[in-house]
């Protein structure tokens, strides 16, 4: 079984190319083609040479490999049935083009824009959907050639027929446009001797061995028009499967401005790739219930394509959060992944604090790991670690005696209390247990009421006034680096 997504590299933007309904038709082809030990293949479509935008097709497929979702076979990496960009196969087309021709299949076409442009015009004026009326169909080979001979510009337009055949789509059932009712006959090479998608892609999945699309419901009335096709060349067709569409959580479509859906922006924002591949599928269908938290290997084992509903998916952008906490999350607990985000983390600290003090012990492998450890499930983004909430966390504060016995004079009894519990901590307690045991300790000094002795411990432990309780900076610190705070504040 081999499985195709074709994504077109004429993104009206510079600043993004694969956007969240793009990944979503990509990983649909992905988990199918790996459930049935299939072949994904990505192929790059770029007859539209004037809406290129170059470096488009190189960030498609990077996109994908930064996903987790890498074709099998691409342009970047090859394979039997290259090349996969359909502007380095244009004499492939061109050669079905002529034997079209030669059936009766097709015709040239030598209206001029101007020509379409009135057509169009006056099916408006009319309340009509525009079309072209097959005016040239019914040049005869003599006038033809006559015209060719003059030097006029054409293109090739396929010969509508009706009588179009059902066919079994693979999410919508049984279904059938009559396109030659509602629609000229369409182009299917350009003057500039490029093709059309119509062509290209049914050419492609032929001379490729396409099994299966995937694609979205947008193609579903023209599929009768691609069988049209298939049909005049006697090839066999592959089975098709569209997709409903993906749309925002009121039902309006997603919104590509300013980047916002497209997945340099999330990658660059923090979002980790199984958050997005979560995401789009738990509310769409496919599988036998929504349930977050899904990695790429129950995706595969757990999708269905007779489960996809014809409703659209809502996508609620604003949980995504939540989904790229619960992956963080899993991250933090493979050991394999933690070391990868313990470098991440230690790069980020560097970077954010780097115009202050950080002590080169902060950055020690074992104690950012086990930072990581100990914040598991409470932040979302990696980079939470580094927000001011935390800071204390990397910038050790630099406190006076006299600073923590301006809040409380007994600042010397209330250290030696705490150093006392923490040297008997064998390992970070919960923060109610925390909580509980400083309560404990505030009743064993003379004066000093709870707060003052909480302002006392934030001080000395971050050099803060205000920020996160004490028991949780004491929790996220340990032990020895409590300990060793105190110390410092208290002797100098």
């Amino acid at each position: 079984m081999v499985f195709v997504v074709t994504i077109s590299s004429d993104f009206p933007t510079v600043t993004g190319f694969l956007h969240l309904g793009g990944l979503r038709t990509a990983l649909y082809n992905y988990i199918f083609a790996k459930k049935h030990q299939g072949t994904f293949i990505l192929r790059v479509e770029d007859t539209d040479q004037n809406r290129v935008v170059p470096g488009a097709a190189e960030g498609i497929e990077d996109m994908l490999n930064w996903a987790g979702i890498p074709p099998d076979e691409s342009p970047g990496r090859g394979g039997p049935m290259g090349p996969y960009v359909q502007s380095l196969r244009l004499e492939l087309y061109s050669q079905v083009v002529v034997a079209l021709l030669a059936s009766g299949a097709a015709y040239r076409c030598f209206c001029t824009p101007q020509r379409l442009e009135l057509l169009r015009k006056e099916a408006l004026r009319s309340q009509q959907t525009p079309r072209y009326d097959n005016r040239c169909r019914h040049l005869t080979p003599t006038e033809v050639a006559q015209k060719l001979s003059q030097g006029l510009d054409s293109v090739v337009r396929f010969r509508l027929e009706k009588g179009v055949e059902p066919f079994q789509d693979l999410v919508y059932g049984w279904s059938k446009h009559e396109v030659a009712e509602v629609e000229g006959d369409p182009v299917i090479l350009k003057g500039d001797g490029f093709p059309t998608y119509h062509l290209a892609n049914v050419v492609d999945d032929h001379h490729m061995g396409i099994t299966h699309v995937l694609r979205g419901t947008e193609w579903l009335t023209s599929t009768s028009k691609h069988l049209l096709l298939y049909k005049a060349l006697g090839w066999e067709p592959p089975q098709f499967g569209h997709l409903p569409l993906l749309l925002n959580k009121d039902g309006g479509k997603l919104s590509k401005r300013q980047g916002d859906i497209f997945l340099e922006r999330f990658a660059r924002d923090g979002f980790l790739p199984e958050a997005l591949l979560d995401i789009i599928t738990n509310c769409g269908s496919g599988f036998p219930e929504k349930q977050m938290g899904r990695t790429l290997k129950e995706l595969i084992s757990q999708f269905e394509v007779g489960r996809i509903t014809t409703h659209s998916a809502l996508l609620d952008l604003e949980t995504l959060p939540e989904f790229n906490r619960i992956h963080l999350t899993r991250h933090i607990e493979d050991e394999g992944l933690r070391q990868k985000l313990v470098r991440e983390l230690q790069g980020l600290v560097e970077c954010t604090y780097r115009d202050q003090q950080v002590d080169p012990e902060v950055l020690e492998k074992e104690y950012v790991e086990r930072v990581l450890l100990l914040r598991k499930g409470h932040i979302s983004f990696l980079k939470n670690l580094v927000s001011s909430d935390y800071s204390y966390l990397w910038v050790r504060p630099s406190v006076s005696r006299e600073q923590l016995q301006s809040i409380s004079a007994e600042a010397d009894e209330i250290g030696k209390l705490v150093l006392g519990l923490m040297t008997g901590q064998a390992a970070a307690s919960t923060m109610e247990e925390l909580n509980k045991d400083l309560r404990g300790l505030q009743k064993q000094t003379r004066e000093t009421k709870y707060s003052s002795m909480m302002q006392l411990l934030r001080l000395a432990l971050s050099g803060l006034q205000h920020g996160p309780s004490v028991a949780e900076m004491m929790v996220t610190l340990g032990p020895k680096e409590v300990c060793g705070r105190i110390h410092r504040a208290l002797s100098s």
